[in-house]
Formats: C-alpha cells, structure tokens, sequence
C-alpha cells in the first residue's frame, strides 16, 4: 500500500537543550480565560464554562520565523498564551491527575484575524478562518516538566517594537492548568502530542507589516515573532 500523494513531515516545535524535537498531534486553544481580557472583549469573566477553538497542526511557527501578514485581514491582532503540551492523553481525567499528563510547557502567541472574527460573531458564524489560518500558532521554545516544573503563577507579557502592551500573571487564569485539561477531556479523548494554548491576558492589539512582538514568560524561552509583507 502507498500513499497516492506526498507526506508531509509531522509538525513539530524545538526541545530546549538539544536537538529533541515534539511532535505536534492536535493544537487546542482555550477562549477568554483571563477575566480582564474577558472583560476587554465585552464579555462575563465569571467562571462560566470554558470554551475551546482549534488551530492545524501544521500551523506552527518556531521562535524567529517571519510570519507573512496574513490574507484577507486589516486587523491582525497577538495574543501572548502558556503553551501546555502533552505527553500522555485520556479521556475523563481527573483534574488531581491532569498533570501527571503534562509533559512540558512554552510560550506562545495566539495569532488572530480579529476582523474576520468580529464578523463571525456578530453574524453567528464559527470563527475557524479567523484563528485557524496558516502561520497562526506562533510556539516557543518547550521546556520539560522535569526542568522547569509545574507553572500556575508567573508573569506573563508581551512586547511590540520594545513597547509593553500585555502583562499579567499565570495565576490570574480562571481555569488552571489541570481544571483545562479535565474538562477538554471529557469532550475529546486526549493523546500525547497535543497542545493546549491557554487564553491570553489584557491589551490584544493590532500588529502591523514590519513590526516584532515579543513574548516572555518566567521560567521560559521568549518568543519572538517578525510580521513580513503579505505573502
């Protein structure tokens, strides 16, 4: 049996301290999990049930890379996110078991057509073109459990041309790490390779053709992101 077309290489982000390299399986993302940033969007923080998105796999992008300015978009807005990937999966965990599935964290940057999603949302349209396009899952550096331990607390920020536009901390989330995991698994069975982007802090904004954002959270690699020319 042979495959009628190419096969692409399995996505994958860089391991710190080596040349190790974890693959990437599914991409999930977490909506509004900080109550400030719930608030800027119009929205209730109060610990309603947490919602959840998607974004392919082979949307990656490594620390450095030019991301192109996406089509079909004027507003193209970062979103600096705890990237939690896994190394075990299951389904119904228990949030005292969750992070015995952990298997290390990064940083991240939730890239986002905020345009196209304003427009879905008012028109009560899924917002996939929005937060699933190529290039959209800006991934850092990951950094094992084993090395850097479990992150709940933390600052969290993000730069635009040396210019502070998000700050919080890891501990401001309304759903910790393990509380995440437990609930996602109850829709979806869980598999090593998956990540988790878990909702970002207050001030998302416009990124503009030329500008670098920067995001750096304790304990881990920055993460830098040039935006190129549309392409």
């Amino acid at each position: 049996m042979a495959y009628v077309l190419p096969v692409k290489e399995t996505p994958w982000v860089p391991v710190a301290g080596g040349d190790d390299r974890f693959p990437v399986r599914r991409i999930f993302c977490v909506g509004r999990n900080y109550a400030a940033h719930a608030r800027e969007m119009g929205n209730d923080p109060d610990r309603e049930p947490p919602f959840f998105f998607t974004k392919p796999a082979d949307a990656v992008v490594h620390d450095g890379q030019v991301v192109p300015y996406p089509p079909e978009t004027h507003h193209l807005h970062f979103e600096a996110e705890l990237v939690v990937a896994l190394g075990k999966g299951g389904r119904d965990i228990a949030a005292a078991q969750a992070l015995d599935h952990v298997w290390g964290y990064a940083t991240g940057n939730d890239l986002t057509r905020r345009d196209l999603q304003s427009t879905a949302k008012a028109l009560g349209r899924p917002w996939d073109l929005a937060k699933g396009f190529d290039r959209s899952a800006v991934i850092g550096t990951l950094h094992p459990v084993a090395q850097v331990g479990h992150l709940d607390r933390g600052r969290i920020a993000l730069c635009v041309e040396g210019a502070l536009r998000q700050e919080g901390d890891l501990a401001d989330m309304i759903w910790s790490v393990p509380e995440i995991i437990a609930i996602l698994s109850r829709y979806v069975a869980l598999a090593p390779g998956d990540l988790i982007m878990t909702g970002t802090p207050a001030g998302v904004g416009a990124i503009d053709t030329g500008q670098t954002c920067k995001v750096t959270i304790d304990g881990l690699s920055p993460l830098t992101t040039p935006i190129g020319a549309p392409g």
